[in-house]
């Protein structure tokens, strides 16, 4: 343990937010039989003191070591509930701040009859306290939808027209697709069958824009195979994402150094026929007509992400192409360096931001909270 004091604030802080939330299922269940209170306090706290013991966990040994299918789950789950818990304790807050004020109130201005205003202060305070276990619990259900709903691809169709886009490459089919995190599959039969889908639209270009792996070569050993199967006819060229450096993790990991890590993902992209471009371009050719793609490392503007990317090794040479697409993996690098210094990059294909993990998708609206941080989150 690096920082025990750190490790002690956090491990007190879970304990008084599952204290304090605990108040609240308290007070709602105290109706109850005192059996079936037995029954809530036995479950509230054995589902606690598990999420705490996840936690725990992953403060020692790291967040890779919960790549088995139990612990990759059992981790979810302790950090829905967590997030669930903390946005029911900020409803919580504003009323026991209410319930401050109207004391305090009462205690300057005596008016108020105590009993209507401990009647009313009880009913309000049974409301918040279900809003709050409501917003948690709704929350957590989607967490609990999203194990599966990961896994429920589909194509997202976007014509783009450029009047500078080459003859011979009008019309072409472009298919993007972005952090994969091998790690996180435990449903090998349903990657396949994403697989399947992409090649199912005959693009004539594939691209992969970084994070093949959340941080270890290891996780792609039982899908090199289904990846090795994607193609097309213009070749399938990648990117490094952020995680793909192993950034996240303490070296030597099982004797393997960092670098060695990163070469063997390396060297698994190629062996896989897929082209990794790293700080360089190639240049496709159909006829006399000619496009550049351009692929640089992780460059990042937010949130203190590295810059491995450097344009100044990518760029030379493409000066005089007509057409040019840069994949760049974080969509910040666009507007603080693309834009700015190579303005005649006509497309950039980028992936990063996941929405956040968490998002609303109706007709006419789209939100997710990344959208605070990346502007470029989603979509062209």
């Amino acid at each position: 343990m690096k920082n025990p004091a750190g490790f002690i604030f956090i491990l007190c802080f879970l304990f008084l937010l599952d204290l304090y939330v605990y108040l609240s299922v308290k007070h709602l269940s105290s109706s109850m039989t005192e059996r079936g209170k037995w029954w809530v306090n036995a479950i509230y706290w054995t589902i606690s003191v598990l999420s705490v013991c996840a936690f725990v966990l992953f403060l020692i040994k790291g967040k890779h070591d919960f790549r088995n299918k139990l612990g990759v789950y059992f981790f979810s789950i302790a950090v829905g509930l967590f997030i669930a818990k903390l946005i029911a304790m900020f409803v919580f807050l504003m009323d026991d701040g209410r319930r401050a004020f109207q004391w305090l109130w009462i205690q300057g201005v005596g008016k108020v009859s105590p009993g209507k205003i401990e009647e009313q202060a009880i009913s309000r305070s049974t409301f918040m306290s279900w809003l709050g276990l409501s917003t948690g619990v709704g929350l957590f259900a989607t967490l609990l939808y999203g194990f599966g709903n990961k896994y429920r691809y589909r194509v997202v169709h976007q014509k783009i027209k450029f009047d500078n886009l080459p003859s011979a490459f009008k019309g072409i089919k472009i298919l993007q697709i972005s952090d994969i995190h091998c790690g996180s599959f435990l449903d090998k039969n349903a990657v396949v069958s994403g697989v399947k889908m992409i090649n199912e639209q005959h693009a004539d270009l594939i691209l992969f824009t970084g994070d093949l792996v959340n941080n270890l070569s290891e996780e792609l050993d039982d899908y090199q195979e289904v990846f090795a199967s994607l193609k097309a006819p213009l070749g399938v060229y990648s990117v490094l994402g952020n995680h793909d450096y192993g950034d996240y993790i303490s070296w030597p990991e099982d004797g393997v150094a960092k670098r060695e890590n990163l070469n063997r993902l390396i060297e698994m992209q190629k062996q896989m026929g897929w082209r990794l471009l790293m700080n360089e371009h190639v240049i496709l050719e159909k006829g006399q007509d000619k496009m550049a793609i351009i692929g640089i490392e992780n460059w990042g503007a937010k949130a203190g992400f590295k810059q491995y990317g450097k344009m100044e090794l990518a760029y030379p040479g493409t000066e005089q192409i007509p057409f040019k697409i840069l994949m760049s993996h974080d969509p910040s690098h666009w507007k603080s360096q693309v834009r700015k210094t190579y303005p005649d990059i006509d497309l950039t294909l980028s992936g990063h931001t996941h929405g956040m993990q968490f998002g609303v998708e109706l007709p006419g609206i789209k939100w997710s909270p990344i959208q605070y941080v990346y502007k470029e989150w989603a979509g062209l």
